[in-house]
């Protein structure tokens, strides 16, 4: 029977983009002990590994004790929790910045080299509460754990990730798209893959310590071109209809009240600014291409899994 004696603590392991992770990791040989909230409920990634590889532990980032005992033992530490709106004791600043920080303390007291999933748009100055604390996690990480390397992904697409699928999902009922401050906000969407090879690269030390790499597609699209992306892939035509950002804010205050929003205020604040690779990260080659990676399309993946959203039949609605 193999054993695996490489271990790596994967936090969030269970969310999107950390079970990409887990999967690279375990394809690799590593022994991988995820760590998360509900250990009862991240079965699923059982069947990523062999038997024996994974393993699931219970860790609070709000009780630094359960973090510590997560770390221990533990070669390398990853960083993938994250959200993106407050629910609960789900807080912004107790799971993206003090949270963060109690990873990377734990990190630095068990020796462990770690890698860091932020996000762009990153920034202390934002007047999105989200970003703030994206970056006082990053400056958090670097203070406590100074080699550490952080990676900010732009939106992440993927089967089941929260934005196409999202959109398909709202054409099917609604008449019309809203298209938040115009449509203009451009992005750089980024395969999933793509990312967690990212942080496969930072595992093998092909990463600079202490620096911070911005991840992005091969494109950059405004939201009016990804919605209609959306639409020419799923075959329905619907209007896309401009919501200025001070109405938008106020159809927000309502629907950040429902259990999962679909949009808060703070995500307004977050469309005010283009989420796309810095020129210097570009310059600096601090970037998937920079890795050795080539980065996947939308338009070659995203079709993929959206399919199930289509309708048979003639288009009945016009796009404006």
């Amino acid at each position: 029977m193999q054993t695996y004696d490489r271990l790596v603590t994967v936090f969030g392991g269970s969310g999107f983009v950390g079970r990409h992770v887990v999967r690279a990791l375990a394809k690799r040989g590593f022994r991988v002990r995820v760590a998360v909230r509900r250990p009862d409920l991240a079965g699923h990634l059982q069947p990523l590994g062999a038997v024996g590889q994974i393993h699931a532990v219970q860790a609070n980032l709000r009780y630094p004790d359960s973090v510590r005992q997560a770390v221990a033992g533990a070669e390398i530490v990853i960083n993938c929790v994250g959200i993106l709106f407050e629910s609960g004791r789900q807080k912004f600043d107790s799971v993206q910045a003090r949270g963060a920080a109690t990873v990377a303390r734990a990190a630095a007291e068990a020796g462990a080299r770690l890698i860091h999933v932020s996000a762009i748009g990153a920034d202390a100055d934002s007047a999105a509460l989200y970003a703030r604390t994206k970056a006082a996690g990053e400056a958090a990480v670097l203070q406590e754990v100074p080699d550490a390397v952080i990676l900010r992904p732009s939106i992440v697409f993927g089967p089941e990730d929260g934005f196409f699928n999202r959109f398909a999902g709202m054409a099917q009922m609604a008449p019309a798209l809203p298209l938040v401050g115009g449509g203009g906000t451009k992005f750089q969407p980024v395969f999933v893959g793509d990312v967690a090879q990212a942080v496969m690269a930072a595992v093998d030390g092909q990463t600079k310590p202490g620096t911070v790499y911005e991840l992005g597609g091969p494109a950059v699209k405004s939201f009016r071109e990804l919605l209609e992306f959306v639409l020419a892939t799923i075959q329905r035509k619907r209007l896309l209809v401009s919501l200025p950002f001070g109405l938008a804010r106020l159809q927000a205050k309502v629907l950040q009240l429902l259990p999962k929003p679909l949009l808060t205020e703070d995500q307004v604040e977050l469309l005010r600014s283009d989420n796309v690779v810095s020129a210097a990260a570009k310059a600096e080659g601090r970037t998937l291409e920079g890795l050795g990676i080539q980065p996947q399309s939308v338009e070659a993946v995203v079709p993929t899994y959206l399919w199930r959203f289509r309708r048979q039949g003639q288009f009945t609605e016009s796009t404006r």
